[in-house]
Order: C-alpha cells, then structure tokens, then sequence
C-alpha cells in the first residue's frame, strides 16, 4: 500500500542515518579528546577507575614533591655534618700538633678557637626551610623528623600515607639549651675510652654555648703551653670519640638520604605505570578511531541516499493523478 501519510521507508531510513549520525559523533569525540572513555555514559566501570586512579596519581604527585622537599633536607643536614666532621678532625689534628714538645701551645689554641667558631658557624647554617636538624635550642631531644614516603591505598579500597622518618636526635651536634644533647657540646669521659680505665672520670666537651639553660659537666676543651700531656691526650681521644660519633649519624643520614632518593625514583616509576594502565582502560586507538570514521561516512551518504530514494517515493505517487 502506497501512503502520502505514513512513508515507512522514509522513517527507516532517517532512523538508519541517525543512529549513523550518533556514532560519528561518537568517533569525532574521541577522535579529538583521544578518549574512547570520556564520561561515566561511554564506560561506568572503566570511568570510575580511571578517575580513581588519576586521583591517586595527583596524591603521588604530590609524595614526589615531599620526598623532592625531604631530600633538600637531608642533603643540607649532610652537608653541614660532612663539613662538621672535617674542622672537627683538623682540630684533633691540632691536639696532636699540640702533643709534640717545644710548640707554641698557645697559637695552637688560637687556631683550635677559630676551628670551634667555625664549627657553630656550620651548624647554625645547615638549615633548609626553617629546619636545623644539627641545632636543637630546646631542653629536650628533638623529635624525629618524617618525610613523606608514599601513598598507599589497600585492596578494600582504604587509603594511608607511609613516613620516612629521620631520628634527629642521633645528628645533633650543638644543644644550645641542653649542651648534653649535642654531640660537639656534650661531655665525654676520656678516661672511659682508654683502654684500661682507671675509673676517675676525666671529662671534656668541645663547644662551650653562651647562656645555656642546662651545662655539661667537664672541662674546655683548649690548650696553653701549661697544658699537660696527660690533658692533651685525654683531649685527642674524647675529639676521637665525637668524631665516631659524627661519623656514624653522617653514616645514619646517609642511608636517609639514599632510601629517599630510591622512593622518589620508585614513585615516578610508580606514576609512570599507573598513567599507562589508565591510558589502556579510557584512551582512544586512534587507528580504529580513523577506521570507524571513514566507515560511518560511507553509511553516512548511502543512509542520506536511501533517504532520499524513500522520499522520492511519495513524488511517484502524484503521477498517478495526472
């Protein structure tokens, strides 16, 4: 039956090319944002954890900023404790010299005072950031120090955020309130560090601080050409000892600084591959893309085509009436 009201091919046709007209749109979206998945409509599985995942991704843009700002620190606290532990060994060098019979003891202590100014200069500089992990004004130990290490979310879908942290304690060198929290003002027994003690304590402290509320006990360390050399010597292995000392939390940093440097190359690795995995669940294939487009251009025209063969239809039934 021919009908000037109801042209079913007409409808079928125009239903054809718009469904032809929607998956171009489709095609020409992804094509220009390079996302197959571009809303929760395309994909709501794979938009939700692709969202997810990129949030997770800016919080460890973020840890990579800390660890980047963590090891700022570190490397100004080991500087100055590197630089700490060379004036230090110079001025047991000096003892030393000092030790020798006939030297002017006294331009020996001249030199050693100004290897002890410049030793307070060091640590008074070795700050970053407001933080100076040498240097502790406080009656108490310093806290330990965390750097942010990594972001962490479980399998049930909980979050956490893991620390490095840092026992500042240990690399103290100057306590400017408490002189028994520095490693350079504290007291230590020489006559416990020979070999064989006599059990009198023989204390000395290298770095006297100026208005101290708590003073380490012993003596000075200086000499004068009355200096014995029995002084001198207890002098040599108690700056022996703070060396040891030194050595070890440069040694305890150094480890710091090196577990900081891993995670921050571990977590833009980590980036890295969360960006990939995202890519692979919501990135066009710009290839099939280009394929489909071509495709939906071809039906495209032959659907316009057929639209207008069914129109032309209706045309062919005013012959009948001529």
């Amino acid at each position: 039956m021919s009908s000037i009201n109801t042209n079913a091919s007409a409808m079928t046709a125009l239903q054809s090319l718009n469904m032809t007209n929607k998956k171009m749109d489709a095609v020409q979206n992804a094509i220009s944002t390079g996302l197959s998945v571009g809303s929760a409509k395309d994909n709501a599985a794979y938009w939700s954890i692709a969202t997810e995942m990129r949030s997770d991704n800016k919080a460890l843009g973020t840890v990579k900023d800390a660890l980047g700002l963590g090891a700022a620190k570190v490397d100004t606290a080991t500087t100055g404790l590197t630089a700490a532990i060379e004036v230090t060994d110079e001025i047991k060098s000096k003892l030393v010299a000092a030790r020798e019979p006939g030297v002017d003891r006294d331009a020996i202590n001249t030199e050693i005072t100004a290897l002890k100014e410049q030793l307070s200069t060091i640590v008074e500089s070795s700050s970053f950031s407001g933080e100076n992990w040498l240097s502790n004004d406080s009656a108490t130990a310093a806290a330990d120090k965390s750097i942010v290490g990594s972001f962490n979310r479980s399998a049930s879908g909980n979050v956490s955020v893991s620390t490095i942290d840092v026992t500042v304690s240990d690399i103290t060198l100057i306590g400017s309130d408490n002189e028994n929290l520095g490693i350079l003002t504290k007291t230590y027994d020489a006559d416990a560090l020979k070999d064989a003690p006599t059990g009198t304590a023989d204390n000395f402290r290298l770095i006297d601080v100026a208005g101290q509320t708590t003073a380490a006990t012993g003596t000075v360390i200086s000499v004068s050409n009355s200096t014995s050399d029995a002084d001198i010597d207890s002098m040599i292995s108690a700056v022996d000892a703070m060396l040891s000392d030194m050595t070890s939390a440069a040694s305890n940093l150094g480890s710091v600084g090196k577990r900081v440097d891993m995670q921050s190359d571990f977590v833009g690795n980590l980036m890295n591959s969360i960006d990939k995995g995202i890519g692979q669940l919501v990135d066009a294939d710009m290839n099939e893309e280009s394929v489909k487009l071509q495709a939906l251009q071809v039906q495209q025209q032959l659907g316009i085509q057929a639209l207008s063969i069914a129109n032309g239809q209706s045309q062919s039934i005013l012959s009948l009436f001529r």
